[in-house]
């Protein structure tokens, strides 16, 4: 028995197909095994660059908005006559406002909120028709 290729023509044995077979086999898996890695380098890579830019954003978004608080104080100082009495304002609006949405969140991470209520549902229906298709 040879180690090349048959002549052209010539009767091929299942044992050289199937070693040809497992041959290719495992060429491809570990070609697709190469590809799979250098496409997850690319992805992690990915990844965290967007990461980067959205922590660049949430920096850039809350100085942003400490200056234009300070230039809604400052605008309010004019209207009222007192600066320390458009801060305390401000401030307290926006400590309702932060007092407001905690109260919302609080409620909304409630642990009936995270039941799966779904899922449960569907679970109890597959049971019963389970046990249906087995006593009827």
């Amino acid at each position: 028995m040879s180690n090349g290729p048959p002549p052209p023509g010539a009767p091929t044995s299942i044992q050289s197909l199937v070693g040809d077979a497992l041959r290719e086999t495992n060429e491809l898996a570990r070609k697709e095994i190469a590809l799979f890695r250098a496409e997850m380098a690319s992805n992690v890579r990915s990844l965290f660059i967007g990461l980067a830019c959205l922590v660049g954003a949430a920096v850039f978004a809350v100085v942003s908005l400490l200056v234009l608080i300070g230039a809604f104080v400052k605008w309010l100082a004019t209207i009222v006559g007192s600066e320390w009495l458009s801060a305390l304002i401000v401030g307290g609006v926006l400590l309702v406002i932060a007092v407001g949405m905690a109260l919302w969140g609080r409620s909304a991470m409630s642990l009936s909120t995270l039941a799966p209520t779904r899922t449960t549902r569907q679970v109890r229906q597959d049971a019963r028709a389970l046990s249906e298709r087995v006593s009827g």
